[in-house]
């Protein structure tokens, strides 16, 4: 047991490193609408993304997506 709870600290090590990257990058795109003149949220493309969350992983994907979402972009 002790070696599955290990490899789950590595999991979420880099599901945390790679929530950190999606923040930066997100970041990124959003200075980038910005500056052409757009909003810095695209409600479209987060719906995409809600859907593509709860295909995955069934209806508790939604509010992992929206925490997700929260996090790369703040509250509205």
């Amino acid at each position: 047991m002790a070696d599955a709870r290990e490899r789950i600290d590595v999991l979420d090590d880099r599901i945390i490193g790679l929530i950190q990257e999606r923040m930066a990058v997100s970041a990124v795109v959003q200075r980038t609408r910005i500056a052409s003149g757009g909003r810095r949220v695209h409600l479209s493309r987060e719906m995409e993304i809600l859907g593509r969350y709860r295909d995955a992983l069934g209806k508790p994907g939604t509010p992992l997506a929206m925490t997700l979402l929260e996090l790369c972009r703040g509250r509205i």
